[in-house]
C-alpha cells in the first residue's frame, strides 16, 4: 500500500490550490443565508457564520454576530447552509463493468491518478467526508494521506483498506487475495491495521454481482466472523459486513459487528436484531432501484445481473422501509461513486431522495448524511453539523432541504475545512479541473 502512496505522491504534482476558491485571509465569514438546524429547531435566519483556520468559531443572527475585520466575506444572500454530505459506502477505484477491458492492465501510476480525480469530483459535488468500506490496492488510505499533505483535494476519508474476501465468495476475483478460516482472517485484519485501516471490511453472504453464492445464505462460518470481529476490535477497529442475508446478519449481530451494508433481503426479525444491538444499517438502495437501471443498461451490464438486481430490488426496498419504520440507525451510503450522475442529480443525492420516499422526513433523511454518518465514524465531535467549534464543512442550497429535499440537487457552494472549493452563487466560478 505505501509503494502506492509514494507513485500517488509523486504524480500529483499539480498544485492543489488551483481548485480552491478561498482567498488568502485565514478568516472568512459567511454572511447572509439562513442555517439549518437539523435537529428540527429553528433555522438562523440572516446568519453570520465566522470560520478561522479550519474550524467555525462564531454562529448568529446578523444583527448579534461580528464580522471580525480583515476577514474574507462570501456573500450568501437568501441561501440555506448545510452541514457537508457524508457518504459512508463508496469505492474511489471502483471498476465499472464498461471500464473493465479499458483497465484490465491498469498501471499503479494510472489507478493514482483515477482515484484522485474521482476525490476531487466527490468533494466537489457536495460530499466532504466519505466511508471507503474495500478499497483497491489501498488508493484510499494513499488518497488519503497525500491530502493531508495538502497534495491532493478531495473529502475526508475513513477507510477500511482492501476487503477481506472468502475464496468463492463475493469480493473474490481472479488475482484478488482471500482468506479462509478464522487465523488467516486474524493475520489479515492486523495486516489492514497496520496499513492504517480505520475499519474492517468482510463479505458474509452473495451480491447481487457475484455469479456464484446465494445472497440469501451465510457464507462465512460464525468462526471466522467471530474472529474478525475480536480481533479488530481489540484493535478499536469497527467492522462492517456485507450482507444481503438474514442468516448471515443475524450471524454477524451475534457476532458483535458494527454495521451492516446493502441488507437487501434482510427481513424484520433480524432488522429488530440490528436496532437492538445498536448496529448500524448503510443501505446503498439506488442500486437495486428503477433510477440506476439506465446507468447500469449504458454499462452493458449482462441480462442475468438486470434480472438479478430487479428481483432484489424489490426485497431491498421492503427492507428499507421495515428498517425506517422501526428506527434503526441509518447512514447513507450508495455503493456508487458519491458525484455519479444518476437520474438527473448525484448518486449521493438520489439515495437521499429515496429515503424520504422510503419513509424518512427531509430532516431524518438529510442526518443520515451528515449527523447520523457522523456518529457511525465516531467523529461526531468534528463534524457532521454547523456548530462552533466543527469542522467548517458547509454547502449553500437555494432553499430549505428540511421542507424539500431535492435542494440538494442545487448545490451553490462547497468549503470544506475553510476552504471554498466551488461557488456558484451569484456568477461565482465553479472550481477549476472538474
Amino acid at each position: 500500500m505505501w509503494k502506492f502512496a509514494s507513485v500517488l505522491m509523486l504524480v500529483l504534482s499539480t498544485a492543489v490550490g488551483a481548485m480552491a476558491q478561498s482567498g488568502d485571509s485565514d478568516v472568512k465569514a459567511i454572511v447572509g443565508a439562513n442555517v439549518v438546524d437539523i435537529d428540527g429547531g429553528e433555522p438562523i435566519r440572516d446568519a453570520v457564520v465566522v470560520i478561522e483556520g479550519d474550524r467555525i468559531s462564531a454562529m448568529g443572527p446578523s444583527g448579534s454576530t461580528r464580522v471580525p475585520a480583515g476577514a474574507e466575506v462570501i456573500h450568501a444572500d437568501g441561501m440555506w447552509l448545510v452541514p457537508g454530505l457524508m457518504n459512508m459506502h463508496t469505492h474511489l477505484g471502483v471498476i465499472m463493468a464498461a471500464q473493465k477491458a479499458e483497465l484490465a492492465n491498469e498501471k499503479t501510476t494510472e489507478l493514482a491518478l483515477r482515484v484522485a480525480a474521482n476525490g476531487r469530483d466527490v468533494l466537489l459535488s457536495g460530499v466532504t467526508t466519505i466511508r471507503s468500506p474495500g478499497d483497491k490496492q489501498g488508493a484510499a488510505l494513499a488518497l488519503k494521506k497525500a491530502i493531508a499533505k495538502g497534495q491532493a483535494a478531495g473529502p475526508r476519508i475513513f477507510s477500511a483498506g482492501e476487503g477481506l474476501p472468502i475464496t468463492a465468495g463475493h469480493g473474490s476475483d481472479s488475482g484478488v487475495e482471500t482468506y479462509d478460516g478464522p487465523y488467516e482472517l486474524i493475520k489479515a485484519v492486523r495486516s489492514r491495521v497496520a496499513d492504517g485501516a480505520v475499519w474492517i471490511k468482510i463479505f458474509t453472504s452473495g451480491g447481487i454481482s457475484t455469479p456464484g453464492g446465494d445472497i440469501s445464505e451465510a457464507l462465512m462460518t460464525p468462526e471466522e466472523i467471530e474472529a474478525v470481529i475480536d480481533a479488530a476490535h481489540r484493535f478499536g477497529r469497527k467492522v462492517t459486513a456485507h450482507s444481503g442475508s438474514s442468516k448471515a446478519t443475524s450471524l454477524a449481530v451475534d457476532a458483535g459487528i458494527d454495521c451492516i451494508e446493502h441488507g437487501y433481503m434482510v427481513d424484520r426479525e433480524t432488522l429488530l436484531k440490528m436496532k437492538a444491538n445498536g448496529v448500524w444499517l448503510v443501505p446503498t438502495i439506488t442500486v437495486t432501484q428503477p433510477a440506476s437501471t439506465p446507468f447500469f443498461e449504458q454499462q452493458g451490464s449482462p441480462p442475468w445481473y438486470m434480472a438479478r438486481r430487479e428481483t432484489v430490488g424489490k426485497t431491498h426496498w421492503q427492507a428499507l422501509r421495515t428498517a425506517i419504520a422501526e428506527g434503526l440507525d441509518i447512514a447513507l451510503g450508495t455503493d456508487f461513486l458519491p458525484s455519479e450522475p444518476i437520474d438527473g442529480t448525484t448518486a449521493t443525492i438520489r439515495e437521499i431522495e429515496y429515503y424520504v420516499a422510503a419513509g424518512m422526513t427531509p430532516t431524518q433523511a438529510l442526518r443520515s448524511a451528515t449527523i447520523e454518518a457522523a456518529k457511525l465514524l465516531d467523529a461526531d465531535k468534528d463534524s457532521g453539523s454547523l456548530e462552533v467549534g466543527k469542522y467548517a464543512d458547509i454547502l449553500a442550497v437555494p432553499s430549505d432541504p428540511t421542507q424539500d429535499i431535492s435542494t440538494l440537487r442545487e448545490i451553490q457552494l462547497v468549503m470544506k475545512g475553510g476552504t471554498v472549493y466551488r461557488n456558484d452563487i451569484a456568477g461565482g466560478s465553479r472550481a477549476s479541473g472538474r
